[in-house]
């Protein structure tokens, strides 16, 4: 007696025609609901490959004048800033600005004693200090004692 089905004069076709209805208005829906879902736009994002950019190339023969530290065994055999590993016993520097792969010639102001170096990391990174090379290079230097020294520094090739 409750079904709509036994009701005088009605007959099953009403019933099937609503259900229809019901039906393919919550299939409707449903896919509005899943495309509003799937439509967004996608973020725009840097390749993996790319990272920040490079700093510019210094013109060849710049100088810096200023203190030189060096780093030696805390960071032997750790990764650089580059992607290589740190050898302490190889001809290379850190410098905050230069692009990685540059040439410098470092030269002590106490003692005139000059090398030319790779940079391959980021630093120093003490308030005052322009470069931070390996202990080979600060034994060749000459102030692996000492810690710290004056320096000039010439951008040879970028």
């Amino acid at each position: 007696m409750g079904n709509e089905t036994e009701r005088p004069g009605a007959g099953k076709q009403p019933v099937r025609m609503h259900s229809v209805r019901i039906a393919t208005t919550l299939t409707v829906l449903a896919a509005l609901l899943l495309a509003g879902c799937t439509a967004r736009t996608p973020v725009p994002r840097a390749a993996p490959d790319r990272a920040a950019p490079r700093p510019a190339p210094r013109p060849t023969g710049e100088t810096q004048t200023g203190i030189a530290s060096y780093y030696a065994h805390k960071y032997h055999g750790r990764r650089t800033a580059s992607g290589e590993i740190f050898d302490m016993h190889a001809l290379t520097a850190a410098h905050r600005s230069l692009p990685f792969g540059t040439r410098v010639r470092v030269t002590n102001l106490a003692n005139g004693r000059s090398l030319v170096l790779r940079i391959n990391d980021r630093g120093p990174f003490v308030r005052g200090r322009i470069i931070d090379v390996s202990l080979r290079a600060a034994r060749d230097l000459g102030f692996f004692v000492q810690g710290t020294t004056r320096v000039r520094l010439e951008v040879l090739r970028g």
